[in-house]
C-alpha cells in the first residue's frame, strides 16, 4: 500500500476557501480522498491558537479525523499587526517524514512552499501532491508539485 505523510497549513485553506467560496474546507472529504487505499504515516494541522472555544472544538474534531493538530500561539505585535506562521515548521516535519512517504501531501497556495516540493522530488524522489485554491496557489508551487489538485465545491462544505 501507498505510503501518504499529510500536511496542512490551516490558516492558509481558512482565509483562500473563504475568499474564493464564501464556504469552508472539508476536512472529512479531504481526508476520505487523500487516504483512499493509502496507509498514512503522519497527518498534521498546523493552526494558530487564539484559545477561544469554537477554535478548540475545531481542533477537536480535526483529531477525531485522524490529524495530529499543531499549534502556535497568536502573537499580536504592538504596532497591530499579527505573526502566526508555520512555514518553517512544515517544511522541517515534511523532510523529516519524506524518507518514510511514498507520497507528501501539502495543503496550502504559499508559493514559499516551492522550494520544499521541489526538494522533497528532486532529493527524495517522492511524488508530491499539492491542494490549493487555484486562483490563490502560487504558479511557482503548482509547478513543483508532481501533482496539483484544486480544493472546489467537492471539497467544500455544503
Amino acid at each position: 500500500m501507498v505510503k501518504v505523510a499529510i500536511f496542512i497549513d490551516v490558516q492558509n485553506v481558512y482565509y483562500t476557501v473563504r475568499e474564493a467560496y464564501g464556504r469552508n474546507f472539508d476536512y472529512n472529504k479531504f481526508w476520505a480522498k487523500v487516504t483512499a487505499n493509502r496507509d498514512v504515516i503522519k497527518a498534521f494541522c498546523y493552526a494558530i491558537d487564539k484559545g477561544d472555544k469554537k477554535q478548540r472544538e475545531f481542533q477537536t474534531i480535526l483529531r477525531a479525523i485522524g490529524f495530529d493538530v499543531k499549534l502556535k500561539p497568536f502573537i499580536q505585535r504592538s504596532d497591530g499587526s499579527a505573526k502566526g506562521d508555520w512555514d518553517v515548521g512544515i517544511a522541517i516535519d515534511a523532510m523529516e517524514y519524506a524518507e518514510q512517504a511514498d507520497v507528501i501531501v501539502l495543503v496550502s497556495g504559499d508559493g514559499d512552499f516551492d522550494l520544499l516540493a521541489n526538494k522533497i522530488r528532486v532529493k527524495y524522489g517522492k511524488k508530491v501532491e499539492v491542494y490549493g485554491v487555484p486562483k490563490f496557489t502560487a504558479t511557482s508551487l503548482m509547478n513543483e508539485a508532481s501533482e496539483f489538485f484544486a480544493i472546489e465545491k467537492e471539497l467544500l462544505l455544503d
